[in-house]
Order: structure tokens, then sequence, then C-alpha cells
């Protein structure tokens, strides 16, 4: 019986690779044949990458040319002393900042002085910000960039003229000390801009635009016909993690039963990524055509690979699925698992008229202790601060690992009053908890939001809101819990 049972067994697996080699040398054969034609002559006339280099090329010249005037501004020793001889004659610097539009032809230039919040203008002294005013944003989140990032460039409605959109960089100005003293800048016109574009895509016959790292469409030319984020483009949806995660990606997908290929590049002044498009050629509508051919034929092929798999794949699919679901350092939830958790939650909350609270952690200063101690060390600090969060939350609460040294904790049936003594002692745990390493002996804090889930509010609205409560925390020293009501 065993021999009969080996004999069967040798006889399957013999037949199965004779079936595998046979399908596959025939497949590749014919696919060879075709696509070798196919690509060299795509290759030869249409070379997407070479185009999305050159239209770099040309970015650098056209478009990183107001980051560099923005930088000289900031750096300008006129701007420096006047800021820090108490402003005097304020005329001087409007005319200064009158000179360099004109010279460089931009649509606005500006300074904003951190001492007096006074924002100086080309035509003058438009107004104080203030950290109240929405419109304002903009200068807190520059000042609160990281040490090693000197800029940012937004998209806005012109300070001076509302019916104006402008690219704005704005650049952050120090004294002779290193320390911040305002914020100082050019802006473009996106009218402007977007002709550079459209003299792209009418240079190389491409279709060319911009996002930004969280995929959405910051610059395009007229002719655009895309959605406004990629995760919202049928097709370039599933492709825009791997788009906004990597350097550059050479990509294609389907649209309107047509190939579209893409070629992505990460502008790292802009911190925007430039995508070029093009569809498919005659030569790939024959490759098309070769592929349903071979579809055919493989599928004989597929279903005895499937019956095969199918007997020991389910251990490793498990597997795989653990891993997909879990930070690999912490072992906590990733993103991707959180988010259905969070709107599970979110649903039997509204269905059964409970309180749902979630808790924004960030370990304060992270850096650091990367810097001081090395990026072991900090890996140590965090995995200590997950087991810490473990112990201090109920075996169906979810510790979600939200970011590099942030996490999101969901906890359901709690109100915000509760959710505000968990965090509160959480974050008294962590502040006593000594962490000891060879010589080396550390202990670390950690800011706080809270937020209670609101009836009709979306995840993405209760996440923004415990968004704000830890930059709150943040923002009043640190080592604190804030409530967003």
């Amino acid at each position: 019986m065993g021999n009969t049972v080996w004999n069967d067994k040798k006889k399957f697996t013999w037949i199965l690779s004779i079936l595998l080699l046979s399908a596959f040398l025939l497949t590749s054969s014919i696919s060879y044949r075709v696509a070798h034609d196919s690509l060299s002559e795509q290759i030869e006339e249409n070379t997407l990458p070479l185009t999305s280099d050159n239209i770099y090329s040309e970015i650098q010249q056209d478009l990183l040319r107001p980051i560099f005037i923005s930088s000289l501004m900031a750096q300008d020793t006129f701007v420096r002393d006047w800021t820090l001889d108490e402003e005097q004659d304020p005329q001087k610097l409007i005319r200064y900042l009158r000179e360099i539009q004109g010279k460089y032809d931009t649509v606005t230039s500006f300074f904003i002085s951190e001492k007096s919040r006074n924002y100086y203008h080309s035509t003058g002294i438009l107004k104080q910000i203030q950290d109240t005013d929405p419109e304002d944003a903009w200068y807190f989140r520059v000042r609160s960039l990281p040490e090693s990032e000197l800029y940012e460039i937004n998209i806005d409605p012109d300070s001076a003229d509302k019916k104006r959109i402008v690219v704005y960089v704005n650049y952050k100005v120090f004294d002779f000390d290193g320390n911040f003293i305002g914020v100082t800048g050019v802006g473009l016109a996106v009218e402007k801009v977007k002709k550079l574009v459209e003299l792209y895509q009418k240079r190389y016959n491409r279709h060319v635009f911009f996002v930004n790292r969280e995929g959405k469409v910051t610059l395009n030319g007229d002719h655009f016909t895309g959605n406004q984020t990629l995760q919202d483009t049928p097709g370039l949806d599933k492709l825009a993690t791997r788009i906004l995660t990597s350097p550059s990606a050479s990509l294609s997908y389907v649209r309107d039963g047509k190939t579209v290929y893409i070629n992505s590049r990460l502008v790292p002044e802009f911190k925007w990524y430039l995508i070029v498009e093009q569809e498919e050629v005659e030569s790939e509508r024959k490759l098309l055509t070769t592929f349903w051919g071979n579809l055919l034929i493989s599928l004989l092929v597929t279903i005895g690979i499937l019956v095969v798999a199918n007997l020991t794949l389910g251990r490793y699919q498990r597997k795989l699925e653990h891993m997909a679901s879990t930070d690999k350092l912490t072992g906590a939830a990733n993103r991707q698992v959180f988010e259905e958790y969070f709107d599970k939650a979110l649903i039997e909350a509204s269905e059964n008229q409970t309180s749902v609270s979630i808790v924004l952690l960030d370990i304060d200063n992270f850096k650091r202790v990367n810097d001081n101690y090395g990026h072991g060390i900090g890996d140590l600090v965090i995995k200590t601060v997950t087991n810490i969060l473990r112990n201090q939350l109920r075996e169906h609460d979810i510790v979600c690992r939200w970011g590099g040294e942030e996490f999101l904790l969901l906890l359901p049936n709690i109100e915000l009053s509760h959710g505000a003594d968990i965090a509160e002692r959480i974050r008294d745990t962590i502040a006593q908890r000594k962490i000891r390493v060879n010589e080396y002996e550390l202990s670390v804090t950690v800011s706080l939001g809270v937020a209670e889930y609101k009836p009709n509010e979306t995840p993405a609205e209760m996440i923004n809101r415990v968004d704000v409560a830890l930059y709150q925390a943040k923002e009043c020293g640190r080592d604190r819990v804030v409530l967003s009501q």
C-alpha cells in the first residue's frame, strides 16, 4: 500500500511537472516573440523614464527658482539686522520686498516677524498673524517644522488678493545665533505654473501632473481629467501606496480598457511627486491580444496549481495575514487593520448608543533618544511603551502603532472622562518607568490627546480632533493630557 501511494504521488508529481513545463514553455514562447518586438519598439520610441528625467531637469530650472530666492531672503543680512533692530522704519523692509518681487518677477514677497507677528508685504503691512485665525495656520505649521526642514511649499489664496491662487515658498528665518525670528518667502501664480506644466505636456506628448505625499493632486494642466487624489482614481487607487512610498516607480494600470503607463519621481525640494502618464501604443494592444490567448492556455494549468497549492497554503496564509495586520517591531496593530476595528467599533456604538473614545499618544523628543543613544535604544523605548500600554488597557482595547513614535488607542464603551483617566494613568506610568540598557538609564515622557465619538462623526474627523488635542498637549509643554471637546 505504501509503495502504491508513493508511486501514485511520484506519478502525479511527474504529470504536474510536465504539464507546467509544457504550458509555460508554450505560453512563454508566444509571449516572448510578440513582447520582444513590441517592447523593443516601445523602448526605442517612447522611453517614459527618460521623459520623466528630462521634465525633472526642466523643473529644476523653472520651479526651484523661488526656493532659491526664498533661501536668499532668509539669509539676507539686511532682513535679519532690521528684525533684530526692533523692526524700525517698516518702509525699508517693504521697499526691500518690493524690489525682490520686481527683480525676480514673483507675484508676491513677504516677511512675518515672530516678535510682532506683523505680516509685511511688498504693498505694506497687511495684518497681524493670529493663532486663532485658520488662514494663519500655515505660519504656525512652518514655525513647528523639524529642525532639518527649513521651508514648506503650499498653495493658498494670495493674502493681498483673495481672487488669486499662489504657490507659496515659506522659508524659516533665524538670527545670527540660530534663534527663530520669522518666516519669509515668495509666491508664484498657479496659472503661471500651470503654463509650465502645459508646456511640458506639449513638448513631450505626455500627461504631466504633481501630487503631494498624501496623494492629493497639487498642480496639473488645463486638460487634466483625473480625480483630485490618487486614492480616488480608478486603477491608480491600487498603486497609490507604492507610488507614495517610493522615490521613483514605473507602473501601469488599465483605464477605459487601455493600458496606461506611469512614471513617478519624488521632487525632494517640493516634497511632491512628478507623475508622467502615457497611454498604450498599438504594439501594446497586440501584446494584450496575445495575453488573452495565453490566459486560455494557462487556465487548465492554474486549476491544477490551485488544487495542489490549496492543500499547503492555509498555514502560510494565516501567517501572512498576521504579518499584514501587525507592526513588526511591537506586535501592535498596524494602521490598516486598525481602521477595520475602528469602523466596526463606531458602527456598534451608533447601534447600541454606547461611547467610544480614542487616545493619540506621542513619545516626547523621541528624535533625541535616537540621536543620543542610537536607533537600537530607540526601538527598545518604543517596545517598552507598547508593553506599558497593553498592561494598562483591557483585553479588548486596541493598541495601534500609528506612526514612528505615535500610538492610537481604541477604547470601546469608554466615555471621555474615563478615557482621560486612562490616558493620565498611562502618562504617569511611562514617566515613572526607568529603562536600563547596559550603562544607560533613561526615561521618557509622552503627550496624549483624548477624544470621544460624536454622533454622525466620520472616523477621519474624530482622528483629526484627537490629533489637534495631541498638538495642543505638545504646544503646552509636553508630558500632559489634553481632551478634545
